[in-house]
């Protein structure tokens, strides 16, 4: 059975993680494939747009344990654990389609960190989110790299320090996630989202993520000074001159399918 599906609907690739009888926990085995998945997504011409799901009654409930506990294990085994799932964290964020998490159930400590990881999320209600390591004597230490970037400082710690569940009403309320939908409406809605920005150019949104996670943790002057450049090379680009060709001619724009 492989760890994560890989399904084409259109511009969409949809990456499932698929170990549901392990609540998807992020095994070495399921990781390393969700990288090799990531990869060949990312030189697929066809696909404007990535969603992450899971098989089973969780999105996502952290590491595999199983793999953490052992008297033969020692530091080397738990960097390199580490390492593969900083890797493909943050290779979601340098993919050049947005990703978005579709959530539901739980997703706890690394599991969390893969929502707080994609670009977008969209949750069902009743789902909720925690970073409970404290309660095992494992801090999130991990998780909390991407997790304080999208909720803050106070509410990360909170859940950090406490280890508590948060309801999708106030995931949603965060800013980790981006809106919550009945279960039943989840799919649809997810899809919905994600053909609205299929539509728009492959090069722009590849060209827009890359440089809005570059500036983002910019001072506000050094933020201007790379996004006036940044603006300037995409104002000479093809497809934005189409596009705005397009809009004066009141016609609907062409875009070339490509990689840059």
């Amino acid at each position: 059975m492989e760890p994560v599906l890989l399904e084409k609907d259109g511009p969409i690739a949809w990456l499932t993680l698929n170990c549901p009888e392990k609540r998807n926990a992020l095994s070495l085995e399921l990781m390393g494939d969700m990288l090799h998945k990531l990869n060949t997504v990312a030189q697929d011409q066809d696909v404007r747009v990535v969603v992450i799901k899971g098989n089973g009654p969780a999105f996502c409930a952290g590491h595999d344990l199983g793999e953490m506990v052992g008297t033969d294990l020692d530091i080397q085994h738990f960097n390199h654990l580490f390492s593969v799932c900083a890797q493909m964290m943050q290779r979601l964020q340098k993919l050049p389609q947005p990703v978005i998490a579709q959530v539901h159930g739980i997703a706890t400590a690394a599991g969390c960190q893969l929502v707080a990881a994609c670009d977008l999320a969209i949750a069902e209600t009743g789902t909720q989110f925690a970073t409970p390591g404290v309660k095992i004597g494992l801090f999130c230490t991990t998780p909390a790299v991407p997790l304080v970037r999208i909720i803050g400082k106070r509410r990360a710690l909170e859940m950090l320090l406490t280890g508590r569940f948060i309801s999708a009403e106030d995931a949603e309320k965060y800013g980790l996630i981006n809106r919550l939908v009945p279960p039943e409406n989840l799919t649809e809605k997810t899809r919905s989202l994600a053909m609205e920005i299929a539509q728009y150019s492959r090069y722009t949104l590849a060209f827009g993520k890359d440089t809005f996670y570059k500036q983002v943790d910019l001072d506000m002057r050094s933020a201007y000074d790379y996004a006036t450049h940044a603006i300037a090379i995409n104002c000479v680009d093809e497809d934005a001159q189409e596009g705005m060709l397009a809009f004066l001619e009141k016609r609907k724009a062409k875009w070339k399918n490509r990689n840059e």
